[in-house]
């Protein structure tokens, strides 16, 4: 009896991601991932369109967010969405929807910076305690690190993310949708680097003028060498960045974050840098790179034990949220 006892005072959090592709619910409690259900929205062309993906996550999210409850078995003492940064329309939808539950259930509601979630899941599933984090997504690529109160950028794209530049380059030269893995397949069988613009102004990156030089490389060359060519300058303009940022906090440990964070071609450049520095290097486990409802449910629980509440008039979504806009008071 006792064990039960324990295991139902547990706080338990449900959590909805839902900012561009992945639709995602997730249970969570302070040991583990209890439960997580995901749909995927996949174009039948192109690039994502915000309206097409909300769309998609206007009619799976009822049965994601059941199923997840019937998969978790047990009481939620809150629902933390994705309150930005991401696409308005998708935002949208999983905030309704978020809201609709907390309302029915007569629980708090809590709005969740998706970064920060990308950084807090990070150090929840491995050793890191307090890194400089690189977090490369689609349309997100920043150098953060914690100081005095909020998960401060010491670096970011002056444009467009790593994620969407090698989506953009690899469309333009016919690749299908994610480009990112295909264009990590394919420099694998380069046999040269052709020099393309490298862009770092300070602390700070450009990805658009790299990839426009990228598409136009490949008229005139093989794709599998400006494939290659790509990734190291791009890559290497974040592992610069990077290091500058550990130099400047003196900080012993690099976390890298978001679905980029599934090259491996990046995690060697971050983990050469971490070895010549002599500090840790981590990256979690696949299923926390991407876009998930577990890093928003784990975000959630770690508010929820600080105090933090979402009122419903507050709950307003953000496109353009930023993770240094957020007093981190639970740690």
């Amino acid at each position: 009896m006792k064990s039960v006892q324990n295991h139902m005072s547990k706080i338990s959090i449900l959590g909805i991601e839902g900012t561009a592709w992945n639709l995602s619910a997730a249970i969570v409690d302070e040991d583990d991932v209890i439960a997580e259900t995901t749909a995927t929205y996949k174009p039948a062309a192109g690039g994502i369109h915000p309206r097409e993906a909300a769309q998609h996550h206007a009619n799976y999210i009822k049965e994601v967010i059941r199923e997840t409850l019937r998969k978790g078995g047990r009481n939620i003492d809150a629902v933390a969405f994705s309150q930005g940064p991401g696409l308005g329309p998708c935002l949208r939808t999983v905030a309704t929807a978020a809201r609709a539950l907390a309302l029915s259930l007569d629980i708090p509601l809590i709005g969740v910076n998706h970064c920060i979630a990308h950084i807090e899941v990070g150090r929840w599933k491995t050793p890191a305690k307090d890194p400089v984090t690189l977090y490369v997504s689609g349309a997100n690529s920043q150098v953060l690190a914690y100081r005095t109160g909020y998960y401060r950028v010491f670096g970011e794209t002056l444009d467009i993310g790593i994620g969407n530049a090698l989506d953009k380059f690899a469309r333009s030269a016919g690749l299908p949708h994610p480009g990112g893995p295909k264009v990590e397949e394919l420099a694998k069988q380069a046999s040269r680097y052709i020099p393309l613009p490298y862009t770092v102004k300070g602390m700070d990156f450009s990805f658009s003028g790299l990839t426009t030089a990228a598409q136009e490389s490949v008229k005139k060359h093989m794709l599998p060498d400006v494939c290659h060519s790509f990734q190291e300058t791009a890559f290497a303009m974040l592992v610069e960045v990077t290091e500058r940022a550990v130099a400047h906090t003196g900080k012993n440990e690099v976390l890298l974050a978001g679905g980029v964070g599934a090259n491996a071609r990046l995690r060697e450049m971050l983990k050469l840098m971490c070895e010549d520095r002599g500090i840790e290097f981590y990256v979690p486990e696949k299923r926390f790179m991407g876009d998930n409802g577990a890093m928003i449910a784990y975000l959630g629980l770690l508010m929820y034990k600080a105090g933090y509440r979402t009122p419903v008039p507050d709950s307003k979504v953000n496109p353009n949220y930023r993770p240094d806009d957020v007093e981190v008071k639970w740690l």
